[in-house]
């Protein structure tokens, strides 16, 4: 009796770890073979920030990145992740199926939407400074990030410590309204065509109110970065610059330090305008890349950056990017950027 007992407990434990096993094995997307083996995934980031910052904050990103897909039933062999030198090159790499994913904006999506598509959404704190009149952000302190998230940022138009830069802030702080003449005799630091903040709002900005666009300033200096323009700043290379509205909380502690600003940024710098919101940038992916065609390794890879935004880890990595998380995005998003993508159009001929 005994021994049929122990006999019965020996099959009824084995049948438990089979259908354990066979359980497990059905979350993993090829089982019962292992992992899908991937050989390669290509990863672009726009140049946010220098390209040696970026580089330094993303490398844990790699060794992530694969132990999160290989819990999800994919071992890639190699994670390449590189900066583009200029927004435009990372479009062109997704374009051509260089990268598998890029993280841009939304005006460079809509620029290559044809060739790539949504996948996440980022999610930014939003600020404690969000008004339309620019004096409203000129009260001697540097903004400061809530705990709510948003998924829209404005664009500021930054004076800084030159004499045309302070006239310029002056003037808007006594709530007078600034001429083109005023803004013509300034030098202008933008980024490309392609970056929402750093050209694409600036340009609509101009247009809304004096009917011009940044093509017909008389002094325009080019920048590879936001933190190019804001070194250019610093040192009176150029009267203003053009950015997102959190410029100044990343590179406020770091004005004197790196930049060589001879006095605090909340009193060397002041906003003379703000652009209307403009929709967060994005993760997206290559329709050109044979990887990025199997939707369910899209799906893999988009929950992995979600959960890895939600760890101390992944956070501290993507603040580099000034996003604090991701959402499933969707091409629709971005028709706001499309409406604004035609006005530039009609203005710059």
């Amino acid at each position: 009796m005994k021994k049929t007992i122990a006999s019965i407990l020996a099959l009824t434990l084995m049948l438990t770890l089979f259908t354990g096993c066979k359980q497990q094995a059905a979350q993993t997307p090829n089982a019962p073979d292992g992992p899908i083996t991937v050989p390669s995934l290509k990863i672009a980031f726009s140049p946010y920030a220098d390209a040696d910052t970026i580089t330094a904050s993303t490398e844990p990103l790699e060794q992530l990145l694969h132990d999160k897909l290989l819990e999800k039933g994919y071992d890639v062999a190699d994670i390449d992740m590189t900066v583009g030198t200029n927004y435009t090159a990372v479009g062109q790499a997704l374009s051509a199926g260089s990268a598998d994913i890029g993280f841009i904006s939304g005006g460079n999506y809509v620029l290559f939407s044809d060739d790539c598509d949504v996948l996440l959404t980022a999610l930014r704190y939003a600020i404690n400074k969000d008004s339309a009149d620019p004096a409203g952000w000129n009260d001697g302190t540097i903004e400061e990030n809530t705990g709510d998230m948003s998924t829209y940022y404005r664009c500021v138009i930054l004076a800084g410590p030159t004499e045309i830069g302070r006239a310029l802030q002056d003037k808007v702080d006594r709530g007078e309204a600034l001429t083109w003449e005023d803004l013509n005799a300034a030098t202008w630091s933008v980024l490309s065509p392609t970056s929402a903040s750093g050209y694409i709002y600036p340009c609509l900005w101009l247009r809304d109110r004096y009917g011009k666009g940044i093509s017909d300033l008389d002094h325009v200096v080019q920048s590879d970065s936001h933190t190019t323009s804001v070194a250019r700043l610093a040192a009176g290379q150029v009267d203003v610059m053009v950015s997102y509205g959190h410029i100044r909380i990343k590179n406020a502690p770091i004005w004197e330090s790196d930049f060589g600003g001879t006095g605090p940024m909340a009193e060397q710098t002041g906003v003379i305008g703000v652009t209307d919101g403009i929709y967060n940038d994005m993760i997206a992916y290559s329709k050109a890349s044979d990887l990025m065609a199997d939707e369910a390794f899209r799906q893999a890879l988009g929950e992995v950056f979600i959960e890895l935004a939600e760890t101390d880890e992944g956070r501290e990595i993507i603040s580099v990017f000034s996003q604090v998380g991701y959402t499933w995005g969707k091409d629709s998003d971005y028709d706001g950027e499309r409406a604004a993508q035609q006005l530039l159009k009609s203005l710059e001929g």
